[in-house]
């Protein structure tokens, strides 16, 4: 019986928290602004053909921090700046050689690691496979390591071949929860890490030329991640699995096969510098001015493409949603915030620096207490399906309502799942609400995200003008409620 009544408790607190009126009339000028006067596409130009690929602290990743920034500030918006946080040396590619000459001339796909060291010159030579051998045994070839071309995985056997499941679509099931994918991973090592490790170790101090690593992406696709290896770093390549299977056959059937890499890149150690952008609309009720909904997404991306949808269409989307507020004459009752994170491929370094900043710790609980929520938009593309919620059942209910006037736009339900691995999480860890949309996910997993196909083929102007929408409506929606989102114990 105790257990009926707590439930049925919750159940009417979350109908009661629900209970957060849309101005409908609002919400009709914000459609109309970002259907008919949209500056989506354009901006998806600028940053992802414009600009192009922006690895955080290249001189591409400056460019559109300070477009981002000069944008929102010619809109009106206030205080529109960068802040900086500590993040490391920056990385410029300068140049590329991978073919295969002989025994017969072919060229490969290929692309060098983020941060790779450059190699001597062009070097050419028959690779060394050292894949699946003990530190031991490798260190005994250490003679024939210097200047060399290793290769140090096995042959892909495991392509990265299922996208995840789409929580909103009509054959997901109702109790859907994000289970741990190695989404752009490739194929596991068979060794240990700490084997491993002592290996990658080898190779730097016995002085090799290049390191040759497999994707995990078929037909050329080609994944694309690997941080600063600081003092340790070597010129390291991912070559599609196809042709990296094909060295190693011609290796075991004792064929004459030789390799050219070249890799020309520089380390910017000028400004060590990571950076957010941040702009906001004023609250105007003098009772809630001070209490703040954020939006945002990162800037960032790799650099094996132009970062189109990971996430340029995130960036533009959030910075179209703030065009629209401002454009409609939008007065929220609280603060309406933005920010552009930089770093969030290495590790959510930019939101982190900034909820560790502002929210974070005894020093800002009065902050942290006067934030009512962050809305994040980063993995997938195309239109906002709905949002995960996190488990938070009282904040799920105010986003049916609130997605409700969108369905004709290809809304279509918000989830109790929760999902991982982006900047959201940085507002979770300090106890404040955090959420992110549900997108498409057709393809991604297997083709677009963290590779050389994240291009602005993979999204249209009518998706993200309808994610902007309906960021615009949700931010105007919590800023506007007489009450904060419920926050989780």
């Amino acid at each position: 019986m105790r257990r009926i009544l707590i439930l049925t408790a919750l159940l009417s607190s979350a109908t009661l928290s629900a209970q957060r009126p849309v101005d409908a009339a609002m919400m009709a000028k914000i459609r109309d602004e970002g259907l008919h006067h949209s500056h989506a596409w354009e901006m998806e130009d600028t940053l992802a053909t414009v600009i192009g690929p922006r690895l955080t602290a290249s001189p591409a990743f400056f460019r559109a921090a300070n477009w981002a920034r000069d944008h929102l500030a010619a809109w009106g918006l206030r205080d529109a700046h960068l802040e900086r946080w500590p993040f490391g040396r920056g990385w410029e590619l300068d140049g590329f050689t991978l073919d295969m000459t002989a025994p017969r001339f072919a060229p490969m796909i290929g692309y060098p690691d983020a941060w790779s060291a450059p190699t001597k010159g062009v070097i050419e030579g028959t690779p060394i496979l050292i894949a699946g051998l003990s530190y031991d045994s490798v260190a005994k070839m250490r003679d024939r390591l210097k200047g060399a071309i290793v290769m140090t995985q096995p042959m892909m056997t495991r392509f990265i071949r299922t996208d995840r499941v789409n929580p909103t679509a009509a054959n997901a099931p109702d109790t859907y929860t994000l289970a741990p994918f190695p989404w752009g991973s490739p194929q596991p090592p068979r060794r240990g890490s700490g084997e491993a490790q002592r290996i990658a170790q080898l190779l730097h101090d016995a002085g090799v030329g290049a390191v040759l690593k497999t994707s995990g992406g078929e037909h050329g696709t080609i994944f694309v991640q690997t941080r600063d290896q600081g003092a340790n770093a070597v010129p390291s390549v991912v070559v599609s699995g196809e042709q990296y299977n094909n060295i190693i056959r011609l290796l075991n059937d004792h064929v004459p096969v030789k390799v050219r890499v070249g890799v020309q890149a520089r380390y910017l150690t000028r400004d060590t510098s990571g950076y957010n952008v941040i702009a906001e609309l004023p609250g105007t009720d003098p009772a809630l001015a001070d209490q703040v909904v954020m939006i945002g997404g990162h800037l960032d991306s790799w650099h094996a493409a132009t970062g189109a949808t990971d996430n340029a269409d995130g960036a533009v989307t959030v910075l179209e949603a703030m065009r629209i507020l401002q454009a409609v004459g939008a007065r929220p009752r609280r603060t309406i915030r933005v920010a552009l994170w930089g770093g969030e491929e290495e590790g959510l370094y930019g939101s982190r620096a900034w909820v560790a900043q502002h929210l974070a710790g005894d020093a800002n609980k009065a902050a942290r207490d006067k934030f009512d929520v962050y809305f994040n938009i980063d993995p997938g593309y195309g239109p906002v399906y709905g949002f995960y919620t996190e488990g938070n059942a009282a904040a799920k209910a105010i986003f049916d309502q609130w997605l409700e006037p969108f369905r004709d736009l290809d809304a279509r339900k918000n989830v109790n799942a929760g999902i991982g691995s982006t900047d959201h999480l940085s507002f979770i860890q300090v106890g404040v609400p955090g959420f992110n949309p549900i997108q498409e996910y057709g393809n991604y997993d297997v083709r677009i995200h963290h590779t050389n196909m994240d291009t602005m083929e993979r999204t249209t102007p009518e998706q993200i003008e309808q994610a902007a929408i309906v960021f615009a409506a949700f931010a105007y929606d919590a800023a506007m409620s007489d009450e904060m989102i419920p926050r989780e114990p």
